[in-house]
């Protein structure tokens, strides 16, 4: 009998139609035991009975792992990002690499939107004062008077983008291999929309070309009273410099959805003018339904491409 791994921490089978045929052809499926992201060591476990298909989370899918599972077919990322995945170890092992850059775009793209309303706003603030007897006056800013700087036009970005148009917003955007921008859209040098900017977020992939790309020196350019975003990925913001950038008040600001290690645990807890989530930018139930649809019918078609399955 044909195995398939789920590792994402939650996964819908029931109501999976692609997922319903593989049952149907005989597939077993085994899923994440531990219910959160998992370690190499944790995958390479799940990994034991020699899958043919593995829709994926977060986990690291490495050589050492694919060492460990020499009969992995198809991979089928549940969501965009395949920093991930060792493609070229992937590669020649032969094993596809599929992903559903799409679907979570939306669920993402009104997440940033939250944040900054929140944080322009200090919704989450004020409620907090209001319950302990409080009753600030407390004097926001309006989104229509803001230059939001977006880093990365994909799917996410381009998204996150219209949103903010919409609220009158003027958008910037930095990304030297944007296929598309969006109409009233000015790109901009990395180190200009720094400065311009007054909300700076980030809809780029992890790369060691892009780690910690918001580092002590670029927090340093930004504008007083900067609002920096990140519900892309762990690595993409230097957490320790931005810990000092919050304290001082460079940083007026932020909103993480997303750590270098996951379930975090560090400096900026103790901050009041962040918001830190747990990695849930895709977890909106229509997208979610989507993303996961869109991975299992990835994944049939990937095996049946590669003729494992009929």
């Amino acid at each position: 009998m044909n195995t398939l791994i789920i590792s994402t921490s939650s996964f819908d089978i029931d109501n999976n139609p692609p997922l319903q045929q593989l049952l149907q052809k005989g597939m077993r499926i085994i899923t994440n035991p531990h219910r959160r992201k998992l370690t190499e060591d944790e995958i390479i476990e799940l990994l034991k009975d020699g899958p043919i298909g593995l829709i994926a989370g977060i986990e690291p899918l490495t050589e050492r792992v694919f060492q460990a599972a020499p009969s992995l077919k198809v991979i089928s990322r549940c969501g965009t990002g395949l920093d991930s995945v060792d493609l070229t170890a992937a590669k020649n092992r032969g094993i596809a690499v599929l992903n559903t850059p799409e679907a979570p775009a939306q669920a993402v793209a009104e997440l940033t939107l939250g944040y900054i309303l929140n944080l322009l706003r200090q919704i989450s603030a004020i409620d907090q004062a209001v319950r302990k007897g409080e009753w600030p006056r407390t004097q926001g800013r309006l989104l229509a008077a803001q230059t939001v700087g977006i880093i990365g036009l994909g799917h996410i970005g381009r998204r996150v983008a219209r949103l903010c148009q919409a609220f009158e917003a003027t958008v910037i955007a930095h990304d030297p291999y944007a296929a598309q921008v969006p109409d009233g859209v000015t790109l901009l040098p990395l180190e200009q929309l720094l400065t311009k900017a007054d909300i700076i977020t980030l809809h780029l992939p992890y790369s060691p070309s892009t780690h910690h790309l918001l580092n002590t020196q670029a927090l340093a350019a930004m504008k007083p009273e900067a609002i920096i975003i990140n519900a892309a990925r762990g690595g993409l913001v230097d957490e320790s410099a931005l810990a000092d950038a919050l304290k001082s008040g460079k940083v007026s600001a932020a909103a993480l959805d997303v750590f270098e290690h996951e379930p975090y645990q560090g400096a900026l807890l103790e901050l009041n003018n962040i918001i830190v989530t747990s990695h849930v930018g895709s977890l909106a139930r229509e997208s979610r339904r989507l993303m996961e649809i869109e991975a299992a019918e990835n994944l049939l078609q990937g095996l049946i491409k590669t003729g494992v399955i009929q």
